[in-house]
């Protein structure tokens, strides 16, 4: 009789050991709208991946024009519509910065991002360029940053401080 009541109870315990079907639907629908929520938090519009480009290239600016100085050498930021990077003056001939990895080229995050600079810078090349000379005084400029309806502008006084609007 004993060895009958312990395999009906090894039977019942295997029974209730597994989920059902409609408690994994359950647990899956759960799932499903928890990641919905979290990706809509996480996607950034437009506007703001343009302004947290604007101000990563803000910093970028800052420490450029601070090489520029600590160097004594003439540092330059230039940009086309797809990456941007910065370059050294060396016995009057223009290089990549190479050995700064923060100052490194880097990519826009976007298919076509339109650049501008007022005043306009006196170069007439095909890329943007701003140079940071060895004085800490420099020309104020504005650098706006559009793609499509959205602009997003960095504005430098002069003297060392940016700032994104």
């Amino acid at each position: 009789m004993r060895l009958k009541s312990s395999a009906s109870e090894s039977e019942q315990t295997k029974q209730q050991a597994g989920f059902t079907l409609l408690e994994l639907l359950v647990v899956m629908v759960i799932m499903g709208i928890m990641l919905g929520a979290v990706s809509l938090n996480t996607m950034q519009g437009v506007h703001q991946r343009l302004q947290t480009e604007a101000q990563r290239i803000s910093l970028l600016l800052e420490m450029a024009r601070e090489e520029a100085i600590v160097r004594n050498r003439q540092t330059a930021f230039e940009a086309s519509s797809k990456s941007y990077w910065f370059m050294v003056l060396n016995e009057n001939k223009w290089e990549r910065l190479s050995d700064l990895e923060s100052l490194r080229e880097r990519e826009f995050n976007f298919p076509e991002i339109q650049l501008a600079i007022e005043p306009s810078p006196e170069n007439t090349e095909s890329q943007l360029r701003i140079i940071f000379g060895r004085e800490p005084v420099s020309r104020p400029f504005v650098m706006s940053l559009r793609v499509g309806e959205d602009k997003v502008s960095i504005n430098a006084d002069g003297v060392g401080h940016f700032v994104v609007e």
